[in-house]
């Protein structure tokens, strides 16, 4: 009888147990649920916001005019809003920090994860951490008081026999390129390095065994197995470049003008920062229209990369 006694009150113990852990369960779905709701409630709100404040400059001023125009004047007597010189910057700059940026940021991180020893590993990595705790103020202002002097030391040994060369004092779309290159790779390091870590010891020992050398495993194994978690910060990476505006202003020399490497321009971001404090009226607008570019190249960018990553993983 104490047997028995004791089964059944095991048993409901046990039947309390489901029920709790199903209550659980349910509340814990219900929360993931509120907070991917939300999370897509954030994304539309900002789309449809970005809509009603960036098409009516598009109606006002003329789709062609305004995103195939070439001449930005909108506090002239006869406003021009043509903002294609700043469109190609923004392309421009961010290409090249990508193309600059990323190769050393994966090496770096294929440095910490498989070449480095422990010791000096734990010095670099700190120090990488670091960068991307610094605000980007401060890469802004060692750019205008390191990198413009010397970029401008450059420019006036290239250009010492022009006679129409505009100089910028080293304020230019090389010295914004290297800053955004600088400032991006703290993110593509620690993403790849937790990429290249991730990847199943198995693989690297399997290489290894049928002769591969340890290079010939990085370059032929690893990093095609870690390929997902580089693109992944390589979406980032574009994601950081692109919507970068505080240090650019300060070392772009923020004119519109063609990207040229000695030439001062302006990025989409510059553009918004630097005249949305006096703007008004349409010139505003136009401000709006600006950032809905910027939104929808993001945009863009970031799906055609995700698709590009689940066709190769398909």
């Amino acid at each position: 009888m104490e047997n028995l006694k004791q089964s059944s009150s095991q048993g409901t113990s046990i039947k309390g147990t489901f029920r709790n852990k199903s209550i659980l369960e349910r509340t814990a779905q219900d929360i993931f649920t509120v907070c991917a709701f939300f999370a897509v409630l954030a994304v539309a709100s900002i789309t449809v916001y970005m809509l009603i404040s960036g098409v009516p400059a598009l109606t006002k001023v003329g789709v062609l005019e305004l995103l195939f125009g070439n001449v930005w004047k909108p506090a002239a007597e006869t406003p021009s809003f043509g903002i294609l010189y700043v469109i190609l910057t923004s392309i421009v700059g961010t290409v090249l920090a990508i193309l600059l940026g990323v190769p050393v940021g994966v090496l770096t991180a294929v440095f910490l994860a498989e070449v480095a020893p422990k010791r000096l590993a734990g010095v670099v990595k700190p120090a990488i951490e670091l960068l991307a705790g610094i605000p980007s103020v401060i890469y802004g202002l060692l750019g205008l008081m390191i990198l413009n002097p010397v970029m401008y030391r450059l420019e006036q040994y290239v250009f010492k026999d022009s006679q129409t060369h505009q100089f910028t004092g080293g304020a230019n779309l090389i010295s914004a390129v290297l800053v955004l290159a600088v400032m991006i790779l703290p993110t593509v390091i620690n993403i790849s390095e937790s990429a290249i870590r991730a990847v199943p010891a198995h693989l690297k020992s399997a290489s290894l065994a049928v002769g591969a050398s340890h290079i010939q495993t990085i370059f032929k194994v690893i990093l095609p197995a870690a390929k997902s978690g580089i693109i992944t910060a390589v979406i980032l990476g574009v994601g950081r470049a692109i919507g970068e505006a505080m240090a650019i202003s300060l070392v772009s020399g923020s004119s519109v003008n063609f990207p040229l490497p000695f030439n001062s321009v302006r990025f989409l971001t510059t553009a918004i920062v630097s005249e949305m404090g006096y703007a008004s009226g349409l010139h505003r607008q136009v401000l709006f229209t600006i950032g809905l570019v910027l939104f929808a190249f993001i945009m863009l960018i970031n799906l055609s990369l995700t698709r590009m990553l689940k066709k190769e993983e398909e």
